[in-house]
């Protein structure tokens, strides 16, 4: 094991000559240019951040800051954190296995499952799955003030048709399959689809087929629980007053998200399940190819499929996973197409558009290694987040 440390951060290459580097034409991992990453969030207001690069039998983890503000302790890789809408990916996957089982058809009317729940008999399950459905993300109105917003749903425990009535209240976005609208009421329709179908609550289905196969020590979903089992880093989120200070928001009920944003997990499980659904571990061949049936999505250089989106970085590798932002915490959770090598990475802030958009350059130097382009900060004022996974004028999801 080769330790070393530079200005805050921890650099831990777990094995020294790797088992398996990829393909002989992919570009060396760049530890380097992850390190400067991290100590940048750091510099723009994140208490900590980490990522942990799984490349074959070869794990690199870097780390830099804290992951408690109020006892000092350094962020490290054991560290559970709430990981957002990277939640949409493992419902996806629970949905696409039941496809495989016969149990569902994608190109179904959510009504056929759910009687009456939507408003519209052409919204699909693969319009929710994609994010094409029109329904309005009802997030939009519940956190438009940053704190308060928290502060009011904190504690609340909401049933998945409070979240859709909440939605249903609003005009829709567009009609249904029309274009690409990012929402988390797709997804907690498709948390709803999943107990219907099953007759099991999600946390069930989650466990029985992604977390007890794959032996995700780290994956919790523990709605309504508030805390974060066992090791875990705080999150804190930006105030939207300048200088106010951080918010503690490491316990919640996460609610307002459930199976569009409320699980747990740490760097080496996402690792491991990204890695696992793209090498074809978790649906059949035919499933994993409609999620990567891509369609144009916000932002350059990105597309989504279903509860999987594609990036496209400076190097012209293309990365497949998904984002993540809950109150304390941005994720970036991404592989390759074969899975081989993944990245999964984090900052213990949120509604601080500068840190968000830090942090993924993570990708670039996980991925394409030192002949990364240097990427030019947004000018003007960074954006800052108001809402699960979405901010105004930011290009993210």
């Amino acid at each position: 094991m080769v330790v070393g440390a530079v200005a805050g951060a921890v650099l831990l290459p777990l094995l020294a000559v790797p088992a398996h580097a990829g393909s002989s034409t992919e570009p060396a991992v760049d530890l380097a240019g992850v390190r400067g990453v991290l100590r940048s969030a750091l510099a723009q207001g994140a208490p900590g951040s980490m990522a942990r690069i799984d490349d074959g039998g070869t794990v690199y983890q870097a780390a830099a800051g804290v992951a408690d503000r109020g006892s000092g302790r350094a962020m490290g890789d054991a560290d559970r954190f709430r990981i957002g809408s990277v939640t949409k990916t493992f419902t996806a996957v629970v949905l696409l296995q039941l496809v495989d089982e016969k149990k569902l058809s994608l190109d179904a009317p959510v009504n056929r499952y759910l009687p009456g729940l939507l408003p519209d008999d052409r919204i699909t399950v693969r319009h929710v799955l994609g994010h094409r459905s029109g329904l309005y993300d009802y997030t939009n109105d519940m956190f438009a003030k940053t704190v308060t917003g928290f502060e009011a749903v904190r504690k609340k425990v909401f049933t998945p048709r409070d979240l859709v009535k909440l939605s249903l209240g609003r005009a829709r976005t567009n009609a249904p399959g029309a274009v690409y609208s990012y929402s988390n009421t797709n997804f907690v329709v498709a948390g709803m689809l999943i107990e219907k179908l099953t007759g099991n609550p999600v946390r069930t289905e989650y466990e029985n087929r992604i977390i007890a196969p794959l032996k995700l020590r780290d994956t919790f979903y523990v709605h309504p629980g508030m805390e974060i089992p066992g090791r875990h880093a705080h999150g804190y989120l930006t105030p939207d007053q300048a200088g106010a200070p951080l918010v503690d928001a490491t316990d919640q009920t996460v609610s307002w998200a459930q199976s569009a944003g409320a699980l747990i997990s740490s760097t080496r499980d996402l690792n491991t399940f990204l890695s696992a659904l793209l090498g074809g571990r978790l649906t059949s061949a035919a499933q994993l190819a409609q999620m990567e049936r891509w369609m144009p999505a916000s932002g350059s250089g990105q597309a989504y499929g279903l509860g999987l989106r594609r990036r496209d970085l400076s190097c012209g590798i293309s990365v497949y996973g998904h984002t993540g932002a809950v109150q304390g915490f941005y994720t970036y959770a991404f592989a390759s197409k074969d899975g081989k090598r993944a990245l999964a990475a984090v900052a213990n802030t949120s509604n601080n558009g500068t840190v968000l958009n830090t942090m993924l350059r993570t990708l670039d130097s996980a991925f394409c290694g030192k002949s990364a382009k240097a990427v030019r900060p947004p000018r003007g004022k960074a954006p800052v987040e108001r809402h699960e996974d979405v901010a105004p004028a930011l290009t993210l999801d």
